[in-house]
């Protein structure tokens, strides 16, 4: 089992209260991932939960008991942290297993589960290597081995993959989600990354200064945003934000369209821009165009389109794919 619940959940550092009261439900076997802009206290909330830190009010409920006064070991979460924090001079072996040895567990029953750990992720051939011997990918995979070990009630994974490159990421992206499908374990998992938010989650918990913005499917947040917040911060190409005199001619003090949900012309169209970039990414082409009193578009078409900077371009919404917000930038 593994499911966590946040009762009115609140952290003050001195002055500062960087936790105003959440309340969440994550259930068994969910991977939820905590996104946001940097200082919006994803990571803070996940140290609560793990025990890192000390929650200044509310409860912390793991499997229906209460784990708010419990100690990190107390409580059956296993963290993965951004650095990988391994041991320099023991073999890939000794490093998953050292939290086993410190347990006093029988050393059969260690090298068991390590051998077990290694074989899901992919390193088996490793295991008597040091960590210096690996690739950034491999370093990262052992850490989570580290925690599979314990056969916790919940993996935490704080920012795992910011180490890395584009591409280890990538990677690292699928053996996370296909490990989560193996184990079926609870994960948690934090990031300012939506596109990880995106490719990874059941659930997204969408934080902004403390506050929890929506929870929802990643499709739930990308086709229903609460707010100008989750409709500017989930999607890449982010959703463009119209206000002014066009907005309320489409009748909404704030209008979103997304890139993809514009209509590209050379020759006609609703509104008339130059193209400022032209960003040819192969499949896809985006294009930042200076729309005529409204300011700056971006548009998803196709990745052979020939058009280039400085060119007029028009633009037309989907009008059935408009988003409109009112005065307090909450969906209408």
């Amino acid at each position: 089992m593994g499911s966590i619940t946040l009762k009115n959940v609140s952290k003050t550092f001195g002055e500062a209260k960087v936790i105003p009261n959440i309340d969440l439900e994550i259930d068994n076997g969910e991977f939820v991932v905590f996104v946001g802009p940097s200082g919006c206290g994803k990571s803070t909330l996940l140290r609560l939960i793990a025990g890192l830190e000390d929650v200044s009010g509310g409860k912390i409920m793991i499997d229906g008991a209460d784990a708010t006064e419990k100690k990190p070991s107390e409580r059956g979460l296993a963290m993965v942290f951004q650095s990988y924090a391994l041991y320099p001079h023991m073999s890939v072996r000794s490093n998953i297993g050292f939290p086993l040895k410190m347990a006093g567990v029988d050393k059969a029953e260690i090298n068991r589960k390590v051998e077990d750990a290694a074989r899901i992720l992919n390193l088996t051939d490793y295991l008597e290597r040091k960590p210096r011997a690996l690739s950034g990918g491999q370093r990262q995979r052992v850490a989570i081995g580290r925690a599979i070990v314990r056969a916790p009630r919940c993996f935490l994974f704080d920012e795992p993959l910011s180490n890395l490159d584009a591409a280890l990421r990538v990677n690292m992206r699928l053996e996370i989600s296909e490990l989560h499908q193996k184990l079926g374990a609870t994960s948690i998992y934090v990031t300012h990354d939506q596109v990880e938010a995106m490719t990874m989650a059941d659930k997204i918990v969408v934080l902004n200064r403390g506050h929890i913005e929506q929870v929802g499917s990643p499709m739930e947040l990308y086709r229903n945003p609460a707010n100008l917040f989750v409709a500017g911060f989930i999607g890449s190409p982010k959703m463009n934000l119209i206000s002014g005199e066009t907005a309320k001619r489409h009748g909404g003090h704030t209008i979103g369209i997304r890139p993809e949900h514009v209509k590209l012309s050379t020759t006609e169209g609703a509104w008339k821009g130059q193209v400022v970039i032209a960003e040819h990414l192969g499949s896809d082409t985006f294009l930042h165009v200076d729309v005529d009193g409204i300011g700056q578009i971006t548009a998803r078409t196709d990745g052979d389109i020939p058009v280039r900077h400085g060119e007029t371009v028009f633009i037309t919404p989907d009008e059935n794919r408009l988003y409109r917000f009112n005065e307090k930038g909450l969906a209408a």
